[in-house]
């Protein structure tokens, strides 16, 4: 519904009182949906849905706020793990080689495979994302009483976070939660409504749980076309821990991140773009851009000034036909090689 005039300017007025700032507009934007909840005459419980939801991703976004320069890999796996078990000795390991390798650790905050990971990390390198659940969902010692500990009500609001926050993201064994967010990352990245990103399947030495996993993508999704070959390079399986560190931290040897301006997609890299590069991606990624589009070199662009710390990157310009995203993920690999 219409917001009245009057409405607005004593909305304006309160965002005013509380300083405002550059996020006023969206603040306005927040207040205007709530009353118009009020307006709509909506259930109680689709109105609790959307107050728990804003409140939930407010405060994640506020934990999380202090450590967004750091890279952070998500690890989700099985809660019901032994600690005797090959994973849970993966993970602690592969929590290890992620910090040593630059990356602080997200995981349900639960025991098993997360609590794995973030004992591996340690509390100082581990965030906690729990759900409350009336089982299996207790806090890890590792990270319970921990500020860097949110709480979820929602499965919705934790996983928009587990991407959102996240800069890499390995599965180990695990259930349907397990499967669940792993096709989740799947499907946001395949569909371009997550950020490119490296994701590993953690099989244990000469394991089989991934391997079956991916004869079933092969034989009942790729083989049907229900998937494009394409879309297999959004993903690897390994057995080996360091394998696994080595693709996440190769993801970022030369790309930093991406972002759109009007049609164009921008990649912004941190060595200088050659004259050779480019004739190599226009001539094996011509499939990815629009008709007749091409791969330039720039400098940041004007819609980017507000980005200050990431002006001295440099960054690879083309129109991306935004279909191809397991295409995308494979120039990337190209990227880094150089």
């Amino acid at each position: 519904m219409f917001v009245p005039m009057e409405d607005k300017t004593l909305i304006r007025q309160l965002i005013q009182a509380h300083g405002s700032g550059e996020n006023a507009d969206l603040a306005e934007d927040i207040i205007g949906t709530a009353l118009r909840l009020l307006d709509d005459k909506m259930d109680r419980r689709d109105v609790r849905v959307v107050a728990s939801a804003v409140k939930e991703l407010r405060y994640a976004s506020k934990v999380f706020g202090p450590y967004r320069g750091q890279r952070k890999v998500t690890v989700f796996g099985s809660a019901r793990t032994r600690t005797e078990e090959p994973e849970y000795q993966q993970a602690v390991a592969f929590g290890k080689e992620a910090v040593a390798r630059g990356f602080m650790v997200i995981t349900g905050g639960g025991e098993g495979i997360m609590g794995a990971a973030q004992r591996g990390a340690g509390r100082g390198n581990s965030f906690g994302l729990n759900i409350r659940l009336p089982f299996e969902q207790e806090p890890n010692g590792e990270i319970a009483g921990d500020k860097k500990l949110v709480s979820f009500k929602y499965f919705f609001t934790r996983k928009l976070c587990f991407m959102k926050e996240s800069d890499a993201i390995a599965l180990f064994p695990g259930g349907f939660g397990t499967h669940d967010e792993g096709f989740e990352a799947l499907t946001l990245m395949q569909t371009g409504k997550a950020q490119p990103k490296p994701l590993v399947f953690v099989d244990r030495p000469r394991g089989r749980y991934w391997k079956t996993w991916w004869r079933f993508v092969e034989d009942q999704l790729l083989d049907a076309g229900l998937i494009g070959k394409d879309d297999l390079a959004l993903f690897k399986i390994t057995d080996d821990v360091k394998e696994a560190c080595d693709e996440i931290a190769r993801f970022y040897r030369n790309y930093h991140s991406s972002r759109y301006v009007k049609e164009q997609l921008v990649l912004r890299v941190k060595h200088p773009v050659t004259e050779s590069l480019l004739e190599m991606l226009n001539e094996q990624f011509a499939n990815i851009c629009v008709k007749d589009g091409r791969f330039v070199a720039a400098e940041a662009l004007p819609e980017e000034e507000n980005e200050t710390d990431l002006a001295a990157l440099h960054r690879i310009v083309f129109p991306f036909n935004r279909t191809h995203f397991g295409g995308l993920r494979s120039l990337i690999d190209v990227v880094n090689q150089h």
